[in-house]
């Protein structure tokens, strides 16, 4: 769960701050736990940037919405179960089994004016080309949720989102740290990955195979946004459930807190970020 990069560099002209929040399905439910801990020790990013459930996540933490506010739409079932944000179709149309449209009319409701430049921090959402095989960050205009639904948009199950001729899903696919959006922008990074690799290999049936080789794909691109963060905090949730553990959301919340309380006691040099 620690790992600290280089020294803290002061002498940077900019004082902003970044936090890279990891796609994970379920496992993201741990970023509001990890927000929340960030919260009361008083570190409050200015600059946001995720893939897939991070970026959702991290839409509503931009948004102005507290880590509690975001627990309570998680137990009125508006981010609870994967079945709530699906709106399901013939198999035979278009290029997925549901659409966005649920997630999308959520994003609308909690963030009328659906803006990234309206938003309360500076948002920056990954997303994959797949015209041109590509990871791509989109941080501007009057779409928000069109662009958050893409990064969530896990290839296969969800259609893809299409912008003029190209087609986007989720940024996980390509690059599920996607630290290098804010690198530029910000003093320093917390990175917060809710997959990293550090499982024994446990194959019983077909799916678990399929499981652990996208978690492999995931942990290697991930590695470059990885390096980026000053700080990378690794909820420990994975070890206990997966990606569609929804109905656990409470207890993958809470050990993303735990985690956050922990690794800030164990590394008190991260309070030198506070606001």
């Amino acid at each position: 769960m620690k790992i600290i990069k280089n020294l803290f560099n002061f002498s940077s002209g900019t004082q902003t701050l970044g936090i890279c929040l990891s796609g994970g399905g379920a496992l993201g439910f741990a970023h509001v736990g990890v927000l929340q801990s960030l919260e009361e020790h008083g570190i409050r990013p200015t600059h946001i940037v995720g893939s897939s459930m991070g970026s959702i996540i991290g839409c509503l933490y931009a948004a102005g919405h507290t880590p509690a506010e975001m627990l309570q739409m998680i137990k009125e079932d508006k981010l609870y179960k994967i079945t709530k944000l699906m709106s399901f179709k013939p198999t035979f149309l278009k290029s997925g089994l549901a659409t966005h449209s649920i997630l999308r009319q959520l994003i609308k409701e909690v963030i009328p004016h659906n803006s990234f430049e309206q938003l309360q921090k500076k948002l920056y959402v990954c997303v994959v080309n797949l015209n041109k095989a590509e990871w791509e960050i989109v941080d501007s205009g009057n779409e928000l949720d069109k662009w958050v639904a893409a990064s969530a948009s896990i290839p296969g199950v969800f259609e893809t989102i299409k912008h003029g001729e190209t087609h986007y899903v989720d940024g996980g696919l390509l690059n599920n740290m996607p630290a290098q959006g804010i690198e530029e922008l910000c003093r320093d990074i917390i990175g917060v990955d809710v997959i990293p690799y550090k499982l024994s290999v446990d194959l019983k049936r077909p799916m678990d195979t399929l499981a652990y080789a996208v978690r492999a794909m995931e942990h290697q691109n991930s590695l470059p946004g990885r390096d980026l963060c000053r700080f990378i905090i690794e909820p420990p949730a994975i070890e206990t459930f997966h990606e569609f553990s929804y109905d656990s959301y409470f207890t993958i919340y809470h050990q993303g807190y735990e985690a956050a309380n922990k690794f800030i006691a164990e590394n008190p040099e991260i309070l030198r970020l506070k606001k």
